[in-house]
Order: structure tokens, then C-alpha cells, then sequence
């Protein structure tokens, strides 16, 4: 059980960060993330695993323009020509991750947590996952205008299926 945020996560995303973490032990991977929309909630949980948490290596929180480009290396025109929120910018970011830590497996989000902007589509979050060999997968989900916690929420138990996924490939 993680210890700082037990009381409030469901068993499901419990369990997942438990699996992701012992798999990320059992294998030597070192984890590491890039977030927006979350604001550091899946690093927060990777780092609440008494036993476990020496696998996480970093995280980036770049929630501004500025911060994916300097932080990040994501080229600020392809940010003007793609949108922030857009899966050219997440597979950026989650690259960017890689090249600037230790990683062996990067998770980036961003995304619309809450009300969007005219124009922008509220709970759209693009997920980006980049290995060391090279590889980057994306998914973008929908998860409607439920508010800025239960987005979170809900982006913290896709970013954790995806790096359970790439860690217990079946």
C-alpha cells in the first residue's frame, strides 16, 4: 500500500503501482516522467512504495510551454504548430525524458485536467511511453469534463496500465 496516498486511491491503481514497481525491481528498470496535466501525481506515487521507490529515477513536472522546451528539448514550434496537448508533444516529451535521465522507461501526459480553454476539449490526455531502445507508443483517451481530481485520478491508472503493460508484456 502506498503510505502518503492510501487513503485515497482506489484498490485498482493500488495494485497497479505495486505491480509496476516490483516488476520495475524483479527487472532493473529504472522509471522516470514527464507530466502536465497530473502535476507530479504518478511520480508522487512511484516514490510512496517503502522497498520499491529506488526505481523511479525522476520526474519532470512541465506544465507551462516554456517548461516541455527547456526542461524537455521540445522544439517550441512544433508546440506552436501542434498544440501542447497533442501526441507530436507527448512522444516529444516522453524522448525528451529519456535523453535527459537515467530511464529505462519514460511515461509523459499532458493534457486538458479540467475546463479547457474555447476550443479545447475538456479531459483530452495524450500518453506517451519511450523506452531506452527507442520505441514510443502513445494513447490518447477521453475522459469527458469529470472534473480536475477524477481526471487525474483516471490518468494515473492509464499512465500506470501502460508501464505495467511494457513491463509484463504478454
Amino acid at each position: 500500500m502506498t503510505e502518503t496516498l492510501s487513503d485515497s486511491l482506489p484498490a485498482d491503481v493500488e495494485t497497479l503501482i505495486r505491480q509496476v514497481l516490483q516488476a520495475a525491481c524483479d527487472q532493473k528498470v529504472a522509471l522516470a516522467t514527464a507530466e502536465s496535466c497530473t502535476g507530479g501525481l504518478l511520480a508522487s506515487v512511484l516514490t510512496d512504495v517503502e522497498g520499491c521507490s529506488h526505481v523511479f529515477e525522476r520526474g519532470f513536472v512541465v506544465y507551462t510551454d516554456r517548461a516541455k522546451s527547456e526542461l524537455l528539448g521540445v522544439p517550441a514550434g512544433l508546440i506552436a504548430a501542434q498544440g501542447a496537448v497533442s501526441e507530436a508533444v507527448a512522444r516529444a516529451m516522453a524522448v525528451g525524458v529519456i535523453i535527459g535521465s537515467d530511464a529505462d522507461l519514460a511515461l509523459a501526459i499532458t493534457g486538458f485536467a479540467g475546463a479547457a480553454g474555447p476550443g479545447d476539449e475538456a479531459g483530452r490526455v495524450h500518453f506517451a511511453l519511450a523506452r531506452r531502445e527507442g520505441d514510443v507508443t502513445h494513447v490518447l483517451r477521453r475522459f469527458g469534463d469529470i472534473g480536475r481530481g477524477p481526471c487525474r485520478l483516471a490518468c494515473l491508472r492509464q499512465a500506470l496500465q501502460m508501464m505495467a503493460t511494457a513491463l509484463n508484456p504478454r
